[in-house]
């Protein structure tokens, strides 16, 4: 179905004002975008970080929806439950509606700590869709490195210095690792392209079986940036190759985005934010070439993924 933006205006807001999150936060961005393109009722899980800490302030919660706060390392293992109890109950005739089942996760609580649940969940076929707002570090205890980190990234674990020039190394490809583990709905998304988010987001919804949504979510405190700049550098990262946006459904690849004229310079997506800062130094040049060469190399497989699913 597609996007109506005149019934998203009338629609009730899930994840409504009131929180705690930081201005210019992409994860109450992501959020909200992901609950408004849901029309059925639905259940969230949610990992103990940023968004769960800021929207949940005693005595006070922002979420419109049912919604269990998870440890950091087990709301896919919470969300299954839930969805597991369901379909039981669904079979016995006690329930007879349709729901859908969420789960939230960081970086850290999806690629690190939560790792070992989300590949549970996927391998035994839950019904549910497992989302990372994805804001490349541990934003909610001190901005330290994960392995969704990029490379040459300053955190409070990884800092920029004479001897080491941020992380070292590349980010994790989690995205690939779901479709790996047989997730039947796989997709990177971004706020600034909000229709293509929230048209992955129906897929995923309506899949019969796991689905996985890596979703690019700016923080303005771990990556230096000014708080209106949220959208905007979510954008330059889809233009310079830093995020491709994708989707892989039942093994099939599809890019969803691919500039008419080239990448931008990746340069214009690391100027504007001060954890990149030391990469433009000239000491620093060989860095930059590896990240140049990281965006190429994705971007290549991508091309040739999309071929090889599609004949």
């Amino acid at each position: 179905m597609a996007i109506n933006l005149r019934e998203l205006a009338l629609k009730e807001e899930r994840l409504v004002s009131g929180h705690r999150l930081c201005a210019g936060c992409g994860a109450s961005i992501v959020v909200r975008m992901v609950l408004n393109a849901i029309d059925e009722p639905v259940v969230v899980a949610n990992a103990t970080g940023c968004l769960e800490v800021a929207t949940t302030i005693f005595p006070f919660n922002s979420w419109n929806v049912p919604w269990i706060h998870s440890a950091f390392e087990n709301a896919a293992a919470t969300i299954a439950g839930v969805e597991a109890a369901y379909r039981a109950l669904k079979k016995k005739g006690e329930i007879d509606r349709e729901i859908r089942f969420i789960s939230f996760s960081g970086d850290g609580g999806t690629y690190d700590i939560g790792l070992q649940a989300l590949s549970g969940a996927v391998e035994r076929g839950h019904r549910a869709v497992f989302i990372c707002y994805n804001n490349e570090a541990y934003m909610n205890t001190g901005i330290q490195r994960s392995s969704a980190t990029p490379r040459g990234t300053f955190t409070t674990t990884s800092p920029a210095g004479k001897v080491v020039p941020g992380k070292p190394q590349r980010r994790k490809n989690l995205t690939e690792m779901m479709v790996a583990n047989g997730a039947r709905y796989v997709a990177q998304a971004s706020p600034s392209h909000w229709r293509d988010l929230m048209e992955k987001v129906r897929k995923a919804v309506n899949t019969d079986g796991p689905a996985f949504l890596n979703i690019y979510s700016t923080c303005p405190r771990g990556w230096r940036t000014p708080d209106n700049s949220a959208i905007s550098i979510a954008r330059l990262a889809v233009e310079t190759g830093v995020w491709p946006l994708y989707e892989v459904e039942d093994g099939k690849y599809k890019i969803n985005y691919k500039p008419p004229k080239g990448f931008k310079p990746v340069e214009e997506f690391l100027k504007v934010q001060g954890r990149f800062a030391h990469l433009l130094k000239p000491e620093n040049a060989h860095i930059l070439e590896e990240i140049k060469k990281d965006i190429e190399a994705e971007w290549k497989r991508l091309l040739s993924m999309e071929e090889a699913t599609n004949k």
